[in-house]
């Protein structure tokens, strides 16, 4: 299995749709800020709109996929004239999903906004790594004619509306994730980051080997043979593309894979630590805490 869908399988994160959007004419959107665990997205199914955002205004168009990893607010409106006053939105009911909707007429902005779900803690890798917003232009990609064929199967499974239709837009909408960080990761020019590093072919065995087999007591020259260079030459092309260490990130595998098995098992702390690669209960409570802000004891309370 190669890293990137090694690392969404690790993540898990799950995806729900809340409405669709169809606009016509002047609209503002506003979307106040989400709860850790909520990331929110917007695939433009047609038409072009902008988001404001943290001081920065993104224009969204056909194929456009934008992601909210840390829930931040934002305003969705259209691309007129600043001082035309905004329509007030009705919301109904398409027979599938919630309905939000401006103006009378043919919409000019159609938009599927949904959000993927995750546990605290548990995607410390996706999460703290990923820019916000991570907007990908799938368009310019050259993955665009399946994600078009993709984009187009959404589209059609949310106006047909058959039975069913709500369970394939949702799965797609897992696929489409999936599809957008591998466009983002292999932009070129792409910023250092995991979904960069997840995209790199000479670093791809060493990091399949770290997700997979995070228990093993791991050395930089065995991680360096993996991906044929130089222990020095590893490291350093490691540190470019991730932006972070080798042990930083392997700890934040291991941290991963640590708060999956609080939630979902009943082994002990030391149990837990011993599978991912700690020698010790203490070293493991230890790394935890600097790394989640709290013991294990107490995280498994918290989420349980």
């Amino acid at each position: 299995m190669d890293a990137l869908s090694q690392f969404i399988q690790l993540t898990r994160p799950q995806a729900s749709l809340d409405l669709r959007c169809l606009f016509q004419g002047p609209f503002s959107i506003p979307h106040d800020p989400e709860p850790n665990g909520q990331v929110l997205f917007h695939l433009v199914l047609s038409g072009s709109c902008l988001i404001d955002t943290g001081g920065r205004t993104l224009t969204l168009r056909e194929g456009d996929f934008v992601l909210f990893p840390r829930g931040e607010a934002h305003t969705i409106h259209d691309t007129g004239a600043a001082d035309a006053p905004a329509r007030k939105p009705r919301t109904s009911h398409d027979g599938m999903l919630p309905l939000r909707q401006t103006g009378r007429g043919a919409a000019e902005v159609d938009l599927l906004c949904g959000r993927f779900t995750h546990e605290p803690g548990s995607t410390t890798l996706l999460v703290r790594t990923l820019p916000d917003p991570l907007h990908v232009s799938l368009i310019a990609s050259a993955s665009f004619p399946a994600l078009q064929a993709l984009i187009g199967l959404m589209r059609d499974e949310a106006e047909t509306r058959a039975p069913g239709a709500l369970a394939i837009v949702t799965s797609l909408s897992q696929a489409l994730l999936t599809m957008a960080l591998r466009v983002y990761g292999q932009r070129e020019n792409a910023s250092p980051g995991t979904l960069t590093l997840l995209s790199d072919a000479r670093l791809g065995p060493s990091i399949q080997a770290m997700l997979s087999a995070s228990e093993r007591a791991w050395t930089i020259d065995a991680l360096a043979d993996l991906a044929a260079m130089s222990r020095a030459t590893y490291a350093r092309h490691f540190k470019a593309r991730a932006d972070m260490t080798v042990w930083g990130f392997l700890t934040r595998v291991r941290m991963t894979l640590a708060c999956d098995a609080l939630v979902h098992t009943q082994l002990s702390a030391g149990e837990i630590g011993a599978r991912v690669g700690y020698q010790s209960e203490a070293a493991f409570g230890k790394a935890f805490k600097q790394q989640l802000g709290m013991t294990p004891a107490r995280y498994r309370r918290a989420t349980g």
